[in-house]
């Protein structure tokens, strides 16, 4: 076929397939990119119109060893060739066992750590709070400002954001306060954050009355901001004091993201739940929760569990997961990359139209740059026009942040170096005109 009538040809597909999307599915499913993948090797992906993209969305934070590792599909293809579901509240099987074998080895939980597996990082955190409760005997959660935890209701509840998410949904499960979060990018001091929690206990709710603090060790939705280490310390030291569950939310911070293995060991914290999803199933569904024996054993038997959790293909993909972490070291090319990462952004800064790059957010690996209008202010706008320029030439990335104007850096752990150093090449030519853009 000619090239001209084969391009024609690929146009009309992707004019085609959305035109099907308005029909069909919901408008309440917002597209970040409105462009349809159709094939994906590691940080590269193609589109139905057969465009070529280098991937810095990496199915947010999901993809942490690349689109279709070759590790994880030879575990994806064996395990499909012996089944692909039993429910394993009814019938065991031995992936799910492996991930949970995995999961008590190296999450950093106090003692004896059990696990349970679920579909998704909503669904793992709906369990934490379930646990908690039933643990404690308590309903009261603390949560942070700027924090997201899920699109249920009761994860709803603890998202520290209200639109889109609450828009019209009235009352949420409860009673959540949600309280200042210490980074560098609220200006809140850990005296400050530690000042709300002793102004909450002594206005609005009994310490007795609280069963569990909620906190991403680093936020993900809300732009990448790293909580201070003291702080995630002083949590712990209170949950301890007021019988209190300290839970982690390290769904998008986990599996290597920080040069970590979860973010919360940079400040050598133990929680009493650790909460993780994405990067754990290798582009699979899979999701989970790990904690202490006595915790996640308040439950009686049948109380947790679900059809699809811990399903047998995905357990699979999670061991593939967790092989490629170890044999590749990616604890140690998240701290290259990480380091990579900052050069190109301190690059930006110095070349004309750089002024649109504000400050770098970030751990490891989790890194983000803000962008911002020329008198210092978040600029929305200029994040939008360079999302839609980026993506013109080859390169998809992922707003964030408390006021949108936050590009997330998530492509996966195992990027050659030279893609990165093509992607930061494509924003540098885009800066000029990301800088035309008026507020």
């Amino acid at each position: 076929m000619p090239r001209d009538d084969a391009n024609k040809t690929a146009e009309t597909l992707g004019a085609s397939i959305r035109d099907r999307q308005a029909v069909s599915v919901s408008s309440g499913v917002r597209n970040v990119h409105p462009v349809y993948l159709d094939r994906a090797l590691n940080a590269e992906a193609w589109d139905s119109d057969g465009n070529r993209y280098i991937d810095f969305v990496g199915g947010i934070g999901v993809l942490t060893v690349g689109h279709r590792n070759p590790v994880v599909m030879d575990r994806v293809i064996a395990q499909c060739d012996r089944f692909t579901h039993s429910c394993f509240n009814a019938l065991p099987h031995e992936p799910y066992v492996a991930v949970t074998d995995w999961l008590a080895a190296n999450c950093p939980i106090e003692g004896p750590a059990k696990s349970m597996l679920t579909n998704s990082g909503a669904e793992a955190m709906e369990n934490a709070l379930k646990l908690a409760r039933a643990f404690t005997g308590r309903t009261g959660v603390i949560a942070f400002e700027g924090a997201f935890h899920g699109r249920t209701l009761a994860t709803l509840a603890l998202t520290g954001k209200t639109k889109p998410y609450k828009t019209g949904l009235g009352p949420l499960p409860g009673p959540v306060w949600h309280l200042p979060y210490p980074c560098p990018e609220t200006g809140i001091s850990v005296e400050d954050a530690m000042a709300a929690i002793a102004k909450l206990f002594s206005v609005s709710a009994d310490p007795k009355s609280v069963g569990a603090i909620v906190i991403e060790p680093v936020q993900g939705e809300g732009g990448f901001r790293a909580c201070d280490g003291e702080f995630l310390v002083a949590l712990r030291r209170l949950c301890d004091e007021n019988g209190m569950v300290l839970i982690a939310d390290e769904i998008q911070s986990g599996f290597a993201r920080t040069a970590k293995m979860f973010a919360i060991e940079h400040a050598g914290v133990a929680p009493d739940i650790l909460v993780m999803g994405k990067g754990i199933g290798g582009g699979f569904p899979l999701a989970a929760i790990t904690g202490a024996e006595d915790v996640m054993s308040a439950l009686a038997p049948g109380g947790l569990g679900g059809t699809y959790s811990g399903n047998p293909v995905a357990c699979a993909a999670a061991t593939g997961v967790f092989e490629v972490l170890e044999k590749d070291n990616i604890l140690g090319r998240a701290k290259q990359l990480g380091e990579k990462y900052a050069t190109h952004i301190a690059w930006l800064r110095d070349l004309p139209g750089g002024h649109v790059i504000g400050n770098m957010r970030g751990i490891g690996a989790m890194r983000a740059f803000e962008v911002i209008a020329d008198d210092g202010k978040p600029s929305p706008k200029r994040l939008q026009s360079l999302l839609q320029l980026a993506r013109e030439s080859g390169l998809l990335l992922m707003p964030s942040g408390e006021h949108a104007n936050v590009v997330r850096l998530l492509a996966p752990l195992t990027i050659p170096f030279d893609q990165v150093d093509e992607a930061f090449a494509i924003i540098a030519r885009l800066l000029p005109k990301v800088a035309q853009v008026t507020q």
